[in-house]
């Protein structure tokens, strides 16, 4: 039988906003976790993440509260920040399957060069030195520095690179495609009627 009651309606956008609630409590923990122990020292990249992950939380808790509480103005400021998360976020992962070799290496190694702090983590944990050339005249965390025996970072970051794009891209979209499931049920749910209520009361 579909699912097209008011209870049945409450408990799916519960439900999926639970499951919101729950992503963004792994985002801010993997940040936290990772800036704890060392892999990532930068404070761009831990503050960036937490603050996606704080920023769902808070549009997870709006749509629990609302659809608790059938509250009709929650419910549609709900429905309007989905539908803009929904758009950024499809953009966001069609872009980022889409990219090409030539167009990750540009922005890799304008990332690298904007950030000190980054370049040491990332030379620190795959064991490299410098973007496209190594400088051995310079400074370098990697452990294989004083070997002199050194790769340079490029080609590992482009190569790990690929794979976290398809990775980010496929579960962006996956999700994207539940916020407009979200949007939908929002929209069902605020025009349907309570049982408990007052009848003639305005819906």
């Amino acid at each position: 039988m579909a699912c097209a009651g008011f209870t049945c309606s409450k408990n799916s956008l519960c439900a999926l906003n639970i499951l919101y609630v729950m992503v963004s409590l792994l985002l801010i923990g993997f940040a936290a976790w990772g800036k704890w122990f060392g892999l990532v020292s930068s404070f761009q990249v831990v503050g960036g993440v937490i603050g996606v992950g704080v920023f769902l939380f808070l549009v997870a808790v709006v749509g629990l509260i609302g659809a608790m509480k059938h509250h009709q103005v929650l419910l549609f400021f709900y429905m309007i920040i989905l539908s803009m998360v929904f758009v950024v976020q499809f953009s966001v992962s069609c872009a980022c399957l889409a990219i090409n070799n030539d167009q990750q290496r540009h922005l890799l190694e304008v990332g690298w060069n904007n950030s000190q702090t980054t370049q040491g983590d990332v030379e620190k944990n795959l064991n490299c030195c410098g973007f496209s050339s190594v400088d051995y005249n310079g400074t370098c965390p990697a452990t294989c520095f004083s070997g002199l025996s050194c790769h340079t970072c490029a080609d590992l970051i482009q190569q790990h690179a690929g794979e976290v794009l398809r990775i980010v891209g496929g579960i962006g979209l996956f999700f994207s495609f539940s916020e407009i499931l979200g949007v939908w049920l929002t929209y069902r749910y605020r025009n349907q009627k309570d049982p408990r209520a007052n009848p003639s009361a305005f819906l």
